[in-house]
């Protein structure tokens, strides 16, 4: 949509984690980002929130745990994980631990850490464990992967625009009004 209205404008996707798109638009390197807002950003930038994503189990097909009618957090102790690093969210990474441990995942074995969801997937495809994921990774998951919601877990993903207040480009004015008309980030809004 955007895209099309502004013939002129460069529209670039750079697959970043949420830390590195934050330091990216803090320093001028990006003009905004759509990220995962786990803690508070920056207090040069502003944001606009456009989803609140559900965490779900990624899970090979065929894993014992793919066979569960009802999954809950205590189901997980013997899973060997794949997890994110907490210097990539530290307040979300103890967050998520602190949801584990309430509902009886008391020490998540964690096997291999990985920095986004497509590394996350991709270790969960080749059936070397599991691992949380956003609901949102349905439209990209692969095959060979199931996506299971656990019952107990319930620990939103904001997902926001992020760009810095002083940036005046009236492109980028364009495209955040562009992204607050959207249906989905309207709804989310008035929620």
């Amino acid at each position: 949509m955007f895209r099309e209205r502004q013939i002129d404008a460069e529209l670039q996707l750079k697959p970043l984690s949420s830390l590195e798109q934050i330091e990216a638009v803090r320093t001028g390197q990006l003009d905004a980002g759509f990220l995962f807002t786990i803690s508070s950003i920056n207090r040069e930038l502003t944001q606009l929130p456009a989803a609140s994503l559900n965490l779900m189990l990624a899970a090979p097909k065929g894993h014992p745990l793919t066979k569960l009618k009802k999954l809950r957090l205590r189901d997980l102790s013997d899973a060997a994980f794949i997890w994110f690093p907490r210097r990539e969210s530290p307040a979300y990474y103890d967050r998520l631990m602190h949801e584990c441990f309430r509902g009886g995942l008391r020490s998540p074995r964690i096997i291999q850490e990985a920095v986004n969801e497509a590394t996350l997937l991709s270790l969960v495809s080749c059936r070397m464990g599991v691992a949380f994921v956003s609901g949102a990774t349905r439209w990209r998951c692969p095959e060979s992967v199931a996506l299971l919601p656990v019952t107990d877990l319930k620990l939103p993903l904001p997902f926001a625009l992020v760009w810095r207040k002083d940036n005046a480009s009236a492109l980028l004015a364009k495209f955040v009004a562009d992204v607050r008309s959207l249906p989905e980030v309207k709804a989310f809004a008035n929620r």
